[in-house]
This record gives C-alpha cells, sequence and structure tokens, in this order.
C-alpha cells in the first residue's frame, strides 16, 4: 500500500510542495528515504522509529520506502519527521488517508512523540492558503501560522492526539490568534539625550526621510554608535505588507519568538568579524544572512574598515537591487535585502587623524591607508558623508533638552507621507525617494534654473558619477520633501551637495 500527504521544503523564501509517498512492501526489513534528503531528513527515520514505539507501535518488518517528490529537490529540515510519521500510520492502515489529502504538515518529533517548533512556519502556512489547504504543526508555532490568515490549523502538542483526533476519536480545536502588544516607546534612544552634533542627526532626519545610506566619520567617543543606535526612534513604522515580508525571512531562519511577527523595522548590527556568508547569506543550508534579516529595516557596520574587503565588496550589488543571490553548487536561492545601511568608521587607525594635538606620527599616511580599504564603487553607494567631530565641554554640559524624536518623527512621517502620493501618482512600486528609478528623477526632481546650474558645476568640480549624480538628486528631494517644497531649489542642492564629500580626507 502507498499513502501520500503534501508537506514543504524551501528556495529562498519560495515555498516548494513536497509529496510524501510511503510504500510497504515485502521484502527484507528496511526503512529507506530517498528524493534527495540532507542528514536531518535522513535521521528522521530514527525519529520516528523511536516515536512510534513509545507509543506501542512497532514498524512492521517488511521494505518502507518514503519518497518525496519531485526527487530533484534538495529536502532540508527536521520538519518531514511528522508528515513521514503520519504517511507511515495511513500506509499501516492505522489513519485513515482522506483526513489528511487536504492538509499541509510540518513537525519535528522528539523521542517521545511531542511535536518540537520548526522554522518557516509562517510562508508555509502562507502557501497553504494560496492552495487552498488547511495546515498542521506543532503547537508551539500556532501563533505564527494563524497570521497567514488561514482558518483551517491544527496544532497538537503531541503525536498520539493528532492520531486521534484524525481517527476521530478526539477532537482538537482550532488555536486562537493572539492580539499583539503594542511595542512600547524606548526613552533612553530618544533624540533629545543626544548633546550636540546638530549636523549628524539632521544627515539622519533625511536619511530616515528618505531611506538614504549614510556613513559617519569621527573620532573614538564622538558619538556615532550612540547617534545610529538612536536612528531607530525616527523610523516610520514598517506597513502591513513589510511586517509580512520582514517576518517571513525571520521565519526561514527561524527566528521568530514565540510566533510573534516582526513588527519594528528590524536593526541588525554585525561585528566586524563576519564571514561573507554571515552577512550576505549561504552556508551548507543557504540560509538568509545578516543584509536579508536587515530586509526593510537597518544594517548598521561599526569601525566598517575593519570588515573584511571582499565582505563589503560583496555589498554592492544588494544595495542596488534589493535582493542578494546565493549561488551554492547544491542550491541557487534569492533572498530579499532591501536595507538602509547606516555605516560609522574612525577617519584612521589611531582614530585622531584632524584632531589637533592628537595625530599620530604616521598621519596622514595612516589616514590614507585606513581610508583606502573602503573602495571608490563602494563609497559611491553612500548617499550622505557626515563629519561627526568630538563634542565640546560646553555642549555637554548645556542643560537644554534638544529636539525629541517624537518631533522629528513627524517630519519624517509627513515626508514619507509626500513620497507615497508621488509614487502613486507616478504608478510606480518604490515609494521612497533613495529607490526612484533614474527615468523618473527628471520628473520627480523639479527644479528652477539657479539649482540646476549650481548642480551641473558641482558635477564638474566634484567629479560626480552618474550614480553620485543620481543619488544627490534624490536626497535634494527628500530635503525638498521635509519642507514639503513641490519644487527643488538651490538650498536644497547645496545641502545635498554637503552631504557628498568625504569628511575624513581632509583634515580639520
Amino acid at each position: 500500500m502507498v499513502s501520500e500527504l503534501h508537506t514543504v521544503a524551501f528556495k529562498g523564501i519560495d515555498v516548494l510542495d513536497i509529496t510524501v509517498e510511503v510504500q510497504i512492501a515485502s521484502g527484507l526489513p528496511a526503512f529507506t528515504i530517498v528524493g534527495l534528503p540532507d542528514k536531518a531528513v535522513g535521521e528522521s527515520k530514527e525519529r520516528v522509529r523511536a516515536a512510534l514505539h513509545s507509543l506501542g507501535l512497532s514498524l512492521p518488518a517488511k521494505r518502507i520506502t518514503v519518497n518525496l517528490a519531485p526527487a530533484d529537490v534538495l529536502k532540508e529540515g527536521s520538519h518531514f519527521d511528522l508528515p513521514i510519521a503520519l504517511g507511515l500510520l495511513c500506509a499501516m492502515d492505522i489513519i485513515p488517508q482522506e483526513s489528511l489529502i487536504s492538509y499541509l504538515v510540518m513537525g519535528e518529533l522528539s523521542l517521545n512523540a511531542h511535536l518540537s517548533p520548526v522554522s518557516g512556519i509562517l510562508p508555509a502556512s502562507v502557501f497553504a492558503v494560496s492552495q487552498d489547504k488547511g495546515f498542521i504543526c506543532p503547537k508551539e508555532n500556532a501563533h505564527e501560522a494563524l497570521w497567514s490568515g488561514n482558518e483551517d490549523v491544527y496544532a497538537p502538542d503531541h503525536l498520539l492526539s493528532l492520531m486521534n483526533h484524525l481517527k476521530g476519536e478526539q477532537l482538537l480545536s482550532h488555536p486562537q490568534l493572539k492580539k499583539e502588544t503594542a511595542s512600547s516607546y524606548n526613552s533612553a534612544l530618544d533624540f533629545k539625550n543626544i548633546k550636540g552634533q546638530e549636523r549628524a542627526k539632521r544627515a539622519l532626519e533625511i536619511a530616515a526621510a528618505g531611506g538614504h545610506n549614510l556613513l559617519m566619520v569621527g573620532p573614538p567617543g564622538a558619538g556615532k554608535s550612540m547617534l545610529a543606535s538612536h536612528f531607530a526612534s525616527i523610523l516610520p513604522p514598517l506597513t502591513s505588507e513589510e511586517i509580512l515580508e520582514t517576518s517571513i525571512v525571520h521565519s526561514i531562519a527561524g527566528f521568530l519568538k514565540e510566533g510573534h511577527l516582526i513588527t519594528e523595522r528590524p536593526f541588525r548590527a554585525p561585528h566586524h568579524s563576519s564571514s561573507m556568508p554571515a552577512l550576505v547569506g549561504g552556508g551548507a543550508k543557504s540560509k538568509p544572512g545578516e543584509i536579508s534579516l536587515a530586509h526593510n529595516g537597518v544594517l548598521f557596520l561599526d569601525e566598517v574598515p575593519e570588515f573584511n574587503r571582499n565582505v563589503l565588496e560583496s555589498l554592492r550589488q544588494p544595495m542596488e537591487t534589493g535582493n542578494v543571490h546565493v549561488a551554492r553548487v547544491l542550491s541557487h536561492v534569492t533572498y530579499p535585502a532591501r536595507f538602509q545601511l547606516i555605516a560609522a568608521m574612525n577617519p584612521c587607525r589611531c582614530g585622531y587623524f584632524g584632531t589637533p594635538g592628537r595625530e599620530c606620527t604616521k598621519a596622514p599616511k595612516c589616514a590614507i591607508d585606513y581610508q583606502s580599504k573602503l573602495s571608490g564603487p563602494f563609497l559611491d553607494r553612500i548617499d550622505l558623508y557626515i563629519d561627526v567631530p568630538p563634542v565640546n565641554p560646553w555642549e555637554i554640559s548645556d542643560i537644554e533638552e534638544a529636539e525629541s524624536s517624537l518631533v522629528i518623527l513627524k517630519r519624517v512621517l509627513r515626508s514619507r507621507q509626500i513620497q507615497y502620493e508621488r509614487a502613486a501618482e507616478y504608478k510606480t512600486k518604490e515609494k521612497i525617494n533613495a529607490r526612484t528609478e533614474s527615468s523618473l528623477l527628471e520628473s520627480v526632481c523639479q527644479m528652477d534654473k539657479k539649482a540646476k546650474d549650481m548642480l551641473i558645476t558641482a558635477m564638474e568640480k566634484m567629479g560626480l558619477s552618474a550614480r553620485g549624480y543620481f543619488r544627490m538628486l534624490r536626497v535634494a528631494r527628500t530635503i525638498a520633501d521635509l519642507e514639503e517644497a513641490s519644487c527643488v531649489n538651490s538650498s536644497h542642492i547645496a545641502e545635498a551637495l554637503s552631504y557628498r564629500s568625504f569628511p575624513a580626507r581632509n583634515p580639520s
């Protein structure tokens, strides 16, 4: 007899329908899993055997073959345990196969037949909805599965209770979706707590409003990391579409805690010792990297020249396209990587190049060598360069409270609203200025004659590339949106130009 049920496999964020076929035939006792399983799937037979034994069930002394079709797709993960076990139970005539034909099944089995949580539940449940199927998963994954809108979800905590339900001897109830609690305001990350650095705050406001990449350069202790950590407090909230996109990536990576969706913009800050697979994705199982986990959020690279140069160069394509292609011998997957880069660095290795009285004896050569770790193509993809000088004692001791994050956020949200309305007018998928198509920039960034003349002159003197020109134009559009100006004028161009020169190349 051959039983059949359905589960899924993942290729990046894409979900593939997998048919689990189980045959029990005459022959020497054997238990074989075919269909390109990885080691975790291959070990599934031992977990299934032990789980059934804990229920007082023994496998028949026959030849058992489990086929995972299509056979040319790599099967990875422990979530195949439950469908294989149920397929065996169907083939042994313990549970009726009709009860499973309209469900997608995922779950890992412990040796005592309890169901353990697995990753990838959210995209799998969304796929089940698209296939008009119900969904069966472990109890700890129930909350995550319900976010897909699938009303036919069962989430048992033990294989026995699921067997009794499928045989009609017990009735499992559908789990209920818990309400998400609103994220609390973190007063410790409010911009009003930062003394001085008004120019840097202004640059961060522009970056938040338009989604621009930003590089901060300054000596140790100037506040670069603090400014970056407070940046999240002025970012607009995720839209419902962005919440789903971001949560799917984190679900595949196995990072959704207790099934709660990602409702705040991700802020990822990997250490500079991170490898290329850790940052861009890949490895043995082609898992999403930090840039994908930062999708729709912020990727903060502190001490950016300390990162391996090849790792930094690998960011160039994702920064332009918004996705990353991970090519391996056994798999080619694509992950979304629409992140906003915020980077920070010292002007040189000792950190005090350009600071009177504190430069090392190797200046300016140490600064040239240190800054050359960042290639021209990488720097060309940065929209805003900002100098972060040391804060003077008078600013630190100032008791007057600075502008709060909530005040800045209001301006950012108004600017974003203008950008969304403009995107709807031009019927473009890209909604924020940082990603406006080059073909639309001339229409979106309408300039007066004085602004055009200033831009052309600056492009000649600064030697801007075409990419640098378009990025600066997008920044100018964001500055105009913050002022709610319909036309980009010379003051907007002038401010945008002030953020296009690398501050550490010339000592102050």
